[in-house]
């Protein structure tokens, strides 16, 4: 584990010295993240505005599921959507041999190798907006509430990686994937409102099928104290718990398949 965590460290600090070169996208990225995070919350403020409740949920509550998916957009971009990128093309040009002949996991030094800088903007506004909506709350800021979101994100972030590198294993066979990462965006996007909020057909869809419910609202059920309406009655345990078998199911999946990916690997370099 010492030498993974040292090999991390050298990896994230060789992509963030690269990357600093060009500090005014930063800025640009920072611009991008503020105008799509207030599009968002003008969109829910047209909806509101005439005391229309989306599924039920409170303004704050239906904020903070804004907040989360901001958050976790901003986790895709930094980590995930640069090194699935790098894998669709090492298996194309097949220098992935070289990775595979590493005497460290393939999975970890692909998955892991790049960090990009330029989701920074939508984490740091999205954990603002998932605080203030958590403060607006009549639960308001616990540790109570917080540890459980935040338990609740950290799952959302690993289903989210595990459905990714599902889809990214199947370059394995099919090496044209480049648009990988606008699937698993448009994934994403079905999260940026409350789930109870669409059809029952849909609810059923984005929670046993594609579990976005898991990724977005749960976390953000959490902050209110397990309600949708952010008051102070429990009963959001059973929410958290499923994010739990789904996050461990899909992270086991994505592993197995993913060995089971490369008995089916033939190089392109030889």
């Amino acid at each position: 584990m010492k030498r993974y965590l040292h090999t991390l460290r050298i990896f994230w600090s060789a992509s963030v010295g690269a990357e600093m070169e060009y500090r005014v996208n930063f800025l640009i990225s920072l611009f991008n993240s503020a105008v799509t995070l207030a599009g968002g919350v003008f969109l829910l403020l047209v909806f509101y505005g005439s005391g229309y409740e989306m599924g039920g949920w409170s303004w704050p509550a239906a904020l903070a599921v804004i907040g989360v998916y901001t958050l976790l957009d901003g986790f895709q971009q930094m980590l995930l959507a640069p090194n699935r990128t790098r894998i669709t093309q090492m298996v194309r040009d097949g220098t992935l041999d070289f990775v595979l002949l590493k005497p460290i996991d393939a999975q970890f030094w692909l998955s892991l190798r790049q960090l990009s800088l330029w989701g920074g903007p939508n984490l740091i506004l999205g954990a603002g907006m998932v605080l203030y909506a958590g403060a607006s709350m009549p639960a308001g800021l616990t540790l109570g509430n917080i540890a459980p979101a935040a338990a609740g994100i950290v799952l959302g972030m690993a289903i989210l990686y595990g459905l990714g590198y599902i889809l990214s294993s199947l370059t394995i066979w099919f090496v044209k994937m480049e648009n990988i990462t606008f699937m698993m965006a448009a994934l994403l996007e079905a999260g940026r409102y409350p789930i109870p909020a669409y059809s029952p057909l849909y609810r059923v869809f984005f929670t046993f099928v594609l579990p976005v419910a898991f990724m977005t609202t749960v976390p953000a059920r959490m902050l209110g104290g397990g309600t949708s309406g952010g008051g102070t009655s429990g009963g959001g345990g059973g929410w958290l718990l499923g994010s739990l078998a789904v996050a461990a199911g899909l992270l086991l999946v994505s592993r197995l398949f993913w060995l089971w990916a490369l008995r089916h690997y033939t190089s392109a370099s030889s």
